[in-house]
């Protein structure tokens, strides 16, 4: 069996993605539909839509969940 290696297919995922933009492969659009991509896999959530969606305060969705930061946003990352 393959053993994969996260860091080492991230790094080739950046600088594909990298590169094609670069040599106007891809586009705006492209990197749109990726970042939604993205955000579909990772099932992200803002804080607020992801206490509503699971009747859970703010705080104890903030202090109980994995949380990031995107573009100066905090999502719930919650892809299990």
């Amino acid at each position: 069996m393959e053993t994969f290696d996260i860091k080492t297919n991230t790094e080739k995922l950046l600088s594909f993605v990298s590169g094609k933009f670069q040599k106007d492969e891809l586009n705006n659009d492209s990197l749109v539909q990726l970042i939604e991509s993205a955000g579909a896999y990772l099932n992200l959530r803002t804080i607020a839509d992801y206490s509503k969606e699971h009747k859970m305060s703010y705080n104890g969705v903030k202090h109980h969940r994995q949380i990031v930061e995107l573009f100066g946003i905090k999502f719930v990352l919650d892809n299990d």
